[in-house]
């Protein structure tokens, strides 16, 4: 049986390398790691002898999916995701596999088998863009009137006299909502953990995370942006970032 020949593509530096080696002990032929989605398209711009694709589909920029429907012909795909929503998705179409983060050698080599007997097939453009979830988009003010904001763009809401406002990092906007109670209806399968009585994190913008003194933790959500936890859900907030495979 000959060897896959395999592109490895994750912004996470150590989920890439840890991915790469399980393929190479499976006996893969790992030709390539790349780091975003911008790479992946002028790479797949030329043509390249690979065999399959391990995609990561959050990522900065366009993420895999995105860049998938643009490309008319791609090879199969293996979707690697923290977020079950996205493989269910994907796996629907009985024509992609996926791997859960983090990554296991004996699910691995399931998928693995797939490939060598020819189960995971092309998709084409506007299959890629059937997976493809609709924009989560809400209201924002912006003067007299108002415009849409992106959801995946917002790393966390505050409240505030009675006002909610949707914060990315430094930068806050105010909304219609006037309890975080409305913003975790409006979302209900973001996944948003309540820090703070006044706080709505979205776990998925944690870039790291740091303990005090006083048995809570700090998470950052932008350089040199950081959230007090409380004591009370910091255990809660360290099982939900594992659960993202964010290291902690």
């Amino acid at each position: 049986m000959k060897a896959l020949k395999a592109l490895v593509v994750d912004d996470e530096p150590l989920a890439r390398e840890r991915l790469s080696r399980l393929l190479q002990e499976a006996g893969c032929d790992v030709i390539g790691e790349l780091g975003d989605g911008l790479s992946l398209l002028r790479w797949l711009k030329e043509p390249r002898a690979v065999d399959v694709i391990f995609l990561d589909i959050q990522m900065p920029g366009p993420n895999g999916m995105e860049v998938l429907a643009e490309v008319s012909d791609c090879p199969p795909v293996v979707f690697v995701t923290a977020h079950a929503t996205y493989a269910v998705r994907a796996f629907e179409l009985a024509a992609v596999d996926y791997l859960l983060k983090p990554v296991f050698d004996d699910r691995l080599a399931k998928c693995l088998q797939r490939l060598q007997q020819q189960l995971v097939r092309r998709l084409s453009p506007l299959e890629l863009k059937t997976l493809l979830p609709p924009p989560t988009r809400f209201p924002i003010r912006a003067g007299d009137g108002e415009v849409f904001m992106e959801l995946e763009l917002i790393t966390h809401f505050e409240l505030e006299n009675e006002r909610v406002w949707a914060c990315r990092g430094l930068n806050r906007y105010v909304t219609r909502w006037n309890t975080l109670a409305e913003v975790e209806q409006a979302f209900p399968e973001d996944g948003m953990i309540r820090i703070q009585r006044h706080l709505l994190l979205r776990p998925q913008m944690v870039k790291g995370i740091r303990p005090t003194s006083v048995g809570r933790i700090k998470v950052m959500i932008a350089p040199k942006v950081e959230l007090t936890v409380s004591r009370a859900m910091t255990p809660r907030t360290r099982d939900c970032l594992r659960a993202q495979n964010i290291p902690i």
